[in-house]
């Protein structure tokens, strides 16, 4: 039986250090689970589905881990009730929770090292002469994280934190290009595949043909396919550890900037890009530096 807070209840003492017991055991053939208390093991568990391009089962965690059964469904169940992490329909799969997503969301929203990424846009649009942003995707949507806007009168005006389409943004097919065939169909075939404008592509072969030019040329272009009249070019924030989840584009009104145009900015956006990079990086160290010893 559990409790309203999702923790499980105990009769006596020897109960509860026998439980301990055995969430401590590891096998020898498995991964375990770092941390010394439930909460810290539950944090390994969210870190380890978290970093998956996939679903999980218990079963998986299992192999996985090398934990029992029992306890990792019981974690899962703690996970799943706090909002963290979401059970889907076929009551066997997991995935990351919309509380666990809005977290991640915030931790780049609002990091230590926002000013200096910021100044990378500033100096972007100074040069441009255009509204620039950097985004990140977040479920099935983009996330804008940051946005400094041209001082031209007419723009197109969106606030961090702004939402939009990951088929119809250069963004979100830019972040898209990475993924696997297979995994960019799970998602796009659950994503509302809206036709925003004439110029929307909504077709599944289609896409994945631009997916192919996107991988080949390195950047990503939106040309009315959102908004009418808006052009916009993406290209990745290149990462230290793989598959980026940050891009950093332009966007105009289509009398400023034309798709032909657009391609003029990619040296700017790829220098940013760079520059982000590194911003990200030293802030990373900045937080390790920061945790005491």
């Amino acid at each position: 039986m559990e409790n309203e807070t999702g923790c499980a209840s105990f009769r006596n003492v020897s109960e509860l250090r026998k439980t301990s017991a055995v969430e401590l055991v590891r096998e020898p053939d498995g991964a375990g689970l770092d941390g010394d208390t439930p909460t810290m093991r539950l944090f390994s568990l969210l870190e380890l589905i978290a970093a998956k391009d996939q679903l999980v089962t218990l079963q998986s965690l299992v192999e996985e881990t090398g934990l029992p059964k029992p306890t990792l469904h019981r974690m899962l169940q703690q996970l799943e009730g706090a909002g963290l992490l979401v059970r889907q329909a076929d009551g066997r799969h997991y995935g990351t929770g919309d509380r666990l997503r809005r977290l991640a969301e915030n931790l780049l929203l609002n990091a230590t090292h926002h000013g200096a990424r910021r100044a990378v846009l500033k100096h972007l649009v100074d040069e441009l002469g255009e509204s620039c942003n950097i985004t990140a995707l977040s479920g099935s949507e983009i996330v804008y994280l940051d946005r400094v806007e041209t001082p031209e009168p007419l723009r197109f005006y969106l606030r961090p934190g702004s939402r939009v389409p990951i088929h119809c943004s250069a963004s979100g097919k830019i972040i898209l290009s990475q993924m696997s065939p297979a995994q960019r169909r799970k998602l796009l075939a659950h994503a509302p595949l809206k036709q925003y404008t004439p110029k929307t592509v909504t077709d599944l072969d289609a896409l994945e043909e631009e997916f192919t030019r996107i991988r080949r040329d390195g950047f990503a272009l939106d040309d009315e396919e959102f908004l009418p009249g808006l052009v916009c070019v993406a290209v990745l924030v290149p990462s230290r550890t793989g598959r980026s989840n940050l891009a950093v584009a332009v966007q105009a009104p289509v009398m400023r900037l034309t798709a032909d145009k657009a391609l003029q900015a990619l040296p700017a956006l790829q220098r940013a890009a760079e520059a982000i990079k590194e911003v990200e990086a030293e802030g990373a160290a900045d937080d390790a530096d920061s945790i005491p010893s």
